[in-house]
């Protein structure tokens, strides 16, 4: 299994790259988030890759970052998502968009991406649901306390969104009253 590429960009057509890796060129198609942190031409560049094999093709998918990666392999395990749905997906959502959609349970940002029915969104939303927020450093709503519960869902009602209230989640005492970690919690974000 191919699992990265470094090398340097030969070419670059949406949602496509050419890399060259020591005077070998690999096809490479990526999400259009990856494709837009990209280089110039010329540069060098480290893609983690997602190898694919089926009966009449071969293809590699490649990620700037290991949770792009981790999502897509996400995806394209659930039944009726391939590797070129999963690709429209990432393309569509930011990994944290996405897990964000997948935690309030929202179909309708699914939907929004090209090729995503309600049926498939809310298969998604269902294969999805706690996979993905523990992978980006976020407590899930389940593993958080009734204290930790009601100072995020303060933060979202002052309309700061969940990937921010989990980060200043993080940076509070364990034991904080919800008046305090509210306080608190709302002079990190300042920063």
């Amino acid at each position: 299994m191919i699992g990265r590429l470094t090398g340097h960009i030969a070419e670059k057509s949406p949602p496509q790259v050419l890399l060259d890796v020591q005077g070998v060129g690999y096809e490479v198609d990526v999400p259009m988030s990856t494709f837009y942190n990209l280089p110039a031409l010329g540069e060098r560049v480290s893609l983690l890759t997602h190898f694919v094999v089926r009966e009449d093709a071969q293809q590699l998918f490649g990620f700037l970052t290991a949770d792009e990666r981790h999502t897509f392999r996400q995806l394209v395990r659930i039944s009726g998502v391939g590797p070129r749905t999963a690709l429209s997906i990432l393309s569509g959502l930011s990994v944290a968009d996405l897990a964000d959609a997948v935690s309030r349970q929202e179909s309708g940002r699914l939907v929004k991406v090209p090729g995503i029915g309600k049926k498939t969104a809310e298969r998604l939303l269902l294969e999805l649901k706690g996979k993905l927020g523990p992978d980006l450093g976020l407590p899930t709503a389940e593993a958080r306390s009734d204290t930790q519960t009601d100072i995020v869902q303060a933060l979202l009602s002052l309309g700061y969104n969940e990937r921010e209230a989990a980060a200043a989640l993080k940076a509070l005492p364990p034991e904080v009253a919800v008046s305090d970690g509210i306080k608190l919690a709302l002079k990190a974000l300042n920063r």
